[in-house]
């Protein structure tokens, strides 16, 4: 087990026998899944059945620095838990099956999933896998064209029209993230004001086609087939997703796509295959976008430097827990030197920007 929240899975048995009733008899082991940061996530089984158990990590937000648990991830537990449960007829992500908010269970709320069996792309590609030009094209079209579905579900029909208020949903996005920011912000770290002034000014107007959006989504968000490694089967992490404007969500997934010809520093911080032949550039991926979904898109200078903003804003969050308590959050060490280079990014985008 991990060292951050340990517990006796045997504990779940009773629990979990409760709640799936075909569930095998024979013994339950736990083991913990890497990467993971504002929840732990943890492979769950029982005799030779697996399930993802995922449950909440330390707290994130300084302004909750007094606290040994995030506030908010009751609410992200349980919103996930249900946005699964509407999507899981419609949409591939996998199926929910359970949810506890009794911490004295375990020492934490926690949601118990089906675990997909297929391909996670994160930094480069697996061992073995290869992926030829013409097929890092499709999985690249499959990850887009699959998020773009997702905006354009019916979520009246999916009873989730109360997940998010898409009025003035651009605005609260720039003044919230600004504020994060200023929450966390230690001197080694660009002050940023010359940025969050221009998206400030360069807000746009609400969009007319709101729509459910991800809020984190991105090639190691979600799993692909174990077959050919492009066909997308299940869309993972769901804790961010709400109503809002699809650009947005755009924006946020196009800040951590790092292409081929994008600078040094970016290429740095690459945390997935994006740079491979035969993956669209940012450009490509926006212009198939607009002729997909019929809107033309000429500002998206904008999306894509509040994408970059807003990455360099949970970068931040993480380093000043580092700041705080430096032999507890040692692998968050490096995450100032990130927030710098996204900020930077992103005011090379407002330096070149016609808006």
């Amino acid at each position: 087990m991990r060292a951050e929240g340990p517990f006796d899975p045997a504990r779940l048995l009773s629990f979990l026998r409760a709640q799936i009733p075909d569930l095998p008899a024979g013994k339950i082991q736990l083991e913990p899944f890497d990467g993971g940061a504002s929840h732990l996530n943890d492979l769950l089984t029982v005799d030779a059945r697996e399930f993802v158990l995922r449950r909440s990590a330390p707290v994130t937000n300084p302004q909750s620095s007094g606290s040994a648990k995030n506030p908010n991830d009751a609410n992200s537990l349980r919103r996930e838990m249900r946005v699964l449960g509407a999507l899981a007829s419609h949409f591939p992500c996998p199926r929910p099956l359970a949810y506890c908010e009794d911490e004295s269970l375990i020492g934490s709320r926690f949601m118990l999933m089906e675990k997909l069996n297929g391909i996670i792309l994160r930094h480069d590609l697996p061992a073995g896998l290869k992926l030829a030009p013409e097929q890092a094209r499709r999985a690249c079209l499959n990850l887009f064209d699959t998020l773009q579905d997702l905006h354009q579900l019916d979520v009246a029909a999916l009873q989730l029209i109360d997940l998010g208020q898409p009025q003035g949903y651009v605005t609260r996005q720039i003044s919230g993230w600004c504020a994060r920011y200023e929450n966390a912000w230690t001197d080694d770290v660009p002050r940023c004001e010359s940025l969050q002034q221009w998206l400030r000014q360069k807000t746009p107007a609400d969009s007319s086609r709101p729509g459910l959006i991800h809020n984190d989504y991105r090639f190691d968000n979600v799993v692909l087939s174990a077959d050919d490694g492009t066909r997308m089967i299940g869309v993972l992490d769901w804790e961010t997703c709400t109503i809002g404007d699809p650009l947005m969500d755009l924006g946020n997934t196009l800040a951590g796509w790092v292409q081929a010809d994008d600078p040094a520093s970016l290429q740095k911080i690459r945390m997935q295959p994006s740079h491979l032949p035969g993956m669209l550039t940012r450009d490509e991926i926006v212009e198939r976008y607009a002729i997909r979904s019929g809107v033309r898109i000429d500002n998206f200078d904008f999306y894509y430097a509040f994408g970059l903003f807003r990455q360099a804003v949970l970068a931040q969050q993480y380093y000043h827990r580092f700041k705080r308590k430096p032999q507890a959050y040692s692998r968050f060490a490096a995450f100032g030197l990130l927030a710098s280079i996204f900020i930077r990014s992103a005011e090379r985008v407002i330096s070149r920007s016609r808006l």
